[in-house]
């Protein structure tokens, strides 16, 4: 494990989108695990930035997203489809924020062919989520895996539990989570209480893993991380 401090979070931004391009330019077919929420969009800034100014090719690219809110349609602002298409796919907004134009990727990406979403609105939720995981392992596995981290410990929708969900599953979201997340949305009442999310063997399955803490709220977390004293 190596960990890396920094003063201020535009100097992760850039520490962790030249990491992601790295990877990228290292083995331009490369697959990406991606996160949403409010730590990568500075990482996500810096990767759009070395695109735009030629440094890296993802045309190559193929993508997997860490989860997605049930019972939310995939054009609201607050679903993680749209995050990623508004934040790193997406070359223009037109008019309302919710409207987003999905067929000019920002960093010129196939949106049909490379980047892969779970369906929190599929008829049989079990089925999407195997379906899933078998397509990581049809694209050879993922490369690396940017992860954040919840206040209560938690990556991707993994929850504090008795015991490590292995594959991609159906979670319940914990009431603190749900109040983090309850910022993105209106009222929480709004805040989706079930999603779709890859397991910690999802997870622990990919080649490289970097996961980026901000602020004090994160530190109990992280220092459990940095102590190896891991549990479900």
């Amino acid at each position: 494990m190596n960990v890396l401090i920094y003063d201020t979070e535009e100097q992760i931004g850039i520490a962790a989108g030249n990491y992601m391009c790295g990877q990228v330019l290292a083995k331009p077919n490369s697959v990406l695990g991606l996160a949403t929420g409010s730590t990568p969009l500075k990482p996500y800034n810096h990767m759009i930035r070395l695109y735009e100014q030629g440094a890296v090719d993802f045309s190559k690219v193929t993508t997997f997203n860490l989860d997605e809110y049930c019972k939310l349609d995939v054009e609201d602002k607050n679903s993680y489809h749209s995050f990623m298409h508004e934040n790193l796919f997406v070359q223009a907004l037109l008019g309302d924020p919710a409207f987003l134009l999905f067929d000019e990727p920002t960093v010129g990406l196939d949106p049909e062919e490379r980047i892969h979403f779970l369906d929190g609105n599929a008829a049989d939720l079990e089925a999407e989520c195997k379906r899933y995981e078998e397509s990581i392992r049809a694209a050879g596995g993922i490369d690396i895996q940017l992860l954040g981290i919840g206040s209560n410990g938690h990556i991707a929708f993994n929850e504090p539990s008795d015991s490590f969900q292995r594959w991609t599953h159906v979670v319940s979201l914990k009431e603190s989570t749900i109040q983090d997340n309850s910022r993105f949305f209106n009222t929480i009442e709004e805040v989706p209480t079930q999603a779709l999310t890859m397991g910690i063997g999802s997870i622990m399955q990919a080649k490289r893993i970097l996961i980026i803490a901000l602020g004090e709220h994160k530190a109990k977390a992280i220092k459990q991380v940095i102590s190896c004293n891991v549990t479900p």
